[in-house]
């Protein structure tokens, strides 16, 4: 096994990761392994921060049939990725990984609150470094609060852990004839407006010159897989990046 390409990575998990196979809550096997995977890479001398999201839970924009006002559930969504947040620091204790969870909303008795400098101590350390409730702001993405919580802490690349295998032109699952778009720069997925990702994650990892890497972190090995510099996935980056 090769030396790994990136040191220091913040990697993104939507919730719908936590939920394994149901559309609905938190499924602890899957959960299990995701730690087992990441602790396989924090073992090769790699530093994690995580994102995560809380769509498993409640995603705020999605809001029917409730009926709330989108201030309010994007605020609930938030709190429902720290409920993630602490199923996964529990996870990785279990496994002898030592974590911290820091929190954009301020909830002192369940994790830290944000701070750049803690976090990136954290990280030297040889801490897991698990962000909850996203950017603290409403009408944010998690993708978003990826991408500036990567800046922040000077990761090397963003990964992003998804339920697709790459980035597609069309959505393989509706068109069998999607074409799997490998490697874009950054101005061609804004052009082309791809879901996969947020637009503002995307400019903002412009901005700062982060390559992203949108993978199937379902399959294992993958996430080591692409932190060694295999082609897994699709990567957005400048040209001649990545």
């Amino acid at each position: 096994m090769g030396a790994p390409k990136y040191r220091r990575i913040l990697v993104k998990l939507s919730g719908e990761i936590f939920a394994g196979g149901d559309r609905f809550g938190i499924d602890a096997a899957s959960v299990r392994r995701l730690a087992q995977e990441l602790k396989e890479v924090r073992e090769i001398g790699v530093e994690i921060a995580i994102v995560v999201g809380g769509g498993n839970i409640f995603r705020g924009r999605s809001r029917a049939p409730f009926d709330i006002e989108r201030t309010t559930a994007d605020y609930m969504g938030m709190l429902a990725s720290v409920l993630n947040a602490l199923a996964l620091q529990d996870a990785l204790e279990k496994l002898g990984v030592y974590t911290r969870v820091q929190s954009a909303i301020q909830m002192q008795e369940v994790a830290e609150p944000y701070i750049r400098r803690r976090a990136v101590r954290h990280l030297e350390k040889g801490r897991i470094v698990i962000f909850a409730a996203g950017t603290g702001n409403p009408y944010f993405t998690t993708d978003t609060a990826a991408a500036l919580r990567a800046a922040e802490v000077g990761a090397e690349a963003l990964l992003k852990g998804s339920t697709v295998d790459a980035i597609y032109d069309r959505d393989p699952k509706l068109d069998a004839g999607a074409q799997r778009l490998a490697r874009l720069d950054y101005m061609e997925a804004l052009t082309r407006r791809i879901k996969a990702l947020d637009a503002t994650a995307v400019s903002l990892s412009q901005d700062t010159g982060l390559p992203i890497i949108l993978f199937d972190i379902r399959e294992p090995g993958n996430l080591k897989r692409v932190v060694l510099g295999e082609a897994i996935g699709s990567v957005i980056s400048a040209p001649g990046g990545g």
